[in-house]
């Protein structure tokens, strides 16, 4: 299920610099950490849903290659953000 305008909004507002700041790479990982989070327990019910799980990895290794960037772009932000979102490394 994608992310409500409402959603993103508040994402944009606690990771972003301004209230239209949704290309910042904190922004981003947010926002498809909420979308991997949400679309995680329906693989609890729906096992043999392959179609959507190939979605959900595609999102995670979307997030990966942003976490990467970040990670050697600015270290600082980085462990902020993987702290904040409760991302394992």
């Amino acid at each position: 299920m994608p992310l409500t305008s409402e959603q993103k909004k508040d994402l944009v507002q606690k990771y972003g610099d301004h209230e239209n700041d949704t290309g910042k790479a904190e922004v981003q990982i947010a926002m498809l950490t909420q979308r991997i989070n949400e679309l995680t327990p329906h693989f609890n019910l729906h096992e043999k849903d392959h179609h959507s799980r190939r979605g959900l990895l595609k999102l995670v290794g979307k997030r990966r290659s942003l976490l990467d960037y970040l990670q050697k772009k600015d270290i600082n932000r980085y462990r902020k953000i993987i702290s904040e979102l409760g991302i394992r490394r």
